[in-house]
Parts: C-alpha cells; structure tokens; sequence
C-alpha cells in the first residue's frame, strides 16, 4: 500500500489526527468538569457500553453527547511543501448536555456563563480545535429514573473547528518533458 505519492495506491493521512471518538470525549469530558466544579464520578458520556451507574436521587449530575458533522463545502488542497499537501476543512459540533437533579439548573447555568469566559475557551481550544460558536436554550424536561421524578435541563452547545489533513504528496518541480512549438 502507497502513502505517498511517488507510487500508485490510496493515500493515507500522515501526522496528527483531530481528536474524535472516546479522546473527544475525554476532553469535553474535562472541559465539563473545569467549568463546573462537579466531581469526575457525575459526569457521564451518553450512551457508552458499559454506562455507568445513575446517581442517588438527590445528587446533581451530568450527561454528554458528542455530534460532529462537516460543513456543507468543499475542502481545500493546499501544497504546502515540495513533500506535503495539505487539505483544509471545518467541522461543526453540537454538545447536548443533560443536567440532573437538584442543583440542575444553578450549574447547567453555571457552564453556560462560564462559556463565555476566554479561559475557559482557549483550554477547549488547545485540546480539541474545537472553539465556541453559540449555546442554545436551557429547558426544564424533568424524568423518571427508576420510579423517581428528576429533574433534568437540557442544554446545547455548538462549536467548530478547523481540520487539516496532511498527506505526502510531492510537488511537480522538474518533469522530463520537452515541449516544443511550431
């Protein structure tokens, strides 16, 4: 199999990769976590196998969900060296975000002001690419859990970022053609 361009085959990116899967998760884990003060132990990923236990009734916790989807355009090839091009993309993402129990909606509003701080967002930045774009409305969904009425505010965040996607493909510098005219 090729991976650069001197010989015939697919090419496969070379370098870092952007962060997507359980990584991703780790750091929106972490970025939840910093601005809200909740312990590690209540905030949960949405939906992993195997979930983890639901809090007591009466605990204040939280749940995540991660959505990445391009933006509706084509990338950009831009050589960047005689040995590398590069391809230039944005990526949008949405974090839907559960709040629950009784401190719920103090600390999902909490998160949501503690957006907006530039500290907050160049630490997201550093670890995902990802930056603030917008926030979306709090809303009241109480649930039942486990025969209890909880109450639960769910909250959206969107963010973007910048992809870049290194591949060795070789500039055309010299060639052995002649082209000759009349």
């Amino acid at each position: 199999m090729s991976n650069d361009s001197t010989t015939r085959g697919y090419l496969t990116p070379v370098g870092d990769a952007p962060l997507y899967d359980l990584d991703l998760e780790q750091q929106v884990s972490q970025w939840i976590l910093g601005i809200t003060g909740l312990p590690a132990e209540v905030v949960f990923i949405q939906r992993l196998d195997p979930q983890g236990q639901v809090p007591q009734s009466g605990v204040t916790w939280c749940e995540f969900s991660i959505s990445v989807v391009p933006r509706d355009n084509m990338p950009a090839t831009v050589q960047v060296s005689e040995t590398e091009s590069q391809q230039w993309g944005w990526e949008d993402a949405q974090i839907h975000l559960f709040f629950y129990g009784p401190r719920g909606a103090g600390t999902v509003a909490m998160f949501r002001d503690g957006l907006w701080i530039e500290q907050n967002n160049r630490e997201l930045y550093l670890n995902t690419g990802f930056a603030l774009q917008d926030t979306g409305t709090i809303t009241n969904i109480p649930i039942l859990i486990n025969d209890i009425w909880v109450r639960r505010y769910d909250f959206t965040v969107f963010l973007s970022r910048k992809i870049i996607r290194t591949y060795a493909i070789k500039s055309v510098l010299d060639s052995n053609v002649t082209i000759t005219g009349d």
